[in-house]
């Protein structure tokens, strides 16, 4: 399986976890110029943008920490893209979510960090 075969699995069991967990879909890899939002969805009235990240292992760091500070104002960068091509915004708060996915034996361990960085 490729890496963005394994990607792509990853970003669809974080979609399932994350409707499991009650948020709606809004868009799923919306790209700008400057970067790549895996999953943009409703939460309650908060839009979250979400970062899916998988590590098979935390050898060379754990899929938290490679959401680094590059990484996130990438992500702050497209956000703010999507939210002016909004014709009118639908909600008045969002933030910024990173959801980690490792193997296990079982089944994959998911870690839902809510609020995960700010804008700065």
């Amino acid at each position: 399986m490729s890496s963005k075969d394994i990607g792509a699995q990853a970003e669809e069991q974080a979609l399932q976890y994350l409707q499991q967990q009650g948020l709606a879909v809004v868009s799923r890899n919306y790209h700008c110029r400057r970067g790549e939002i895996d999953l943009i969805m409703i939460d309650d009235n908060t839009l979250a943008f979400i970062e899916v990240r998988y590590r098979k292992s935390a050898t060379f760091g754990g899929a938290l920490e490679s959401v680094n500070h590059t990484k996130q104002k990438r992500i702050i960068h497209t956000a703010q893209h999507y939210l002016q091509q909004q014709q009118t915004p639908s909600h008045n708060s969002y933030r910024f979510d990173v959801v980690a996915i490792s193997p296990n034996q079982h089944a994959p361990e998911i870690t839902w960090i809510k609020d995960a960085f700010q804008l700065n």
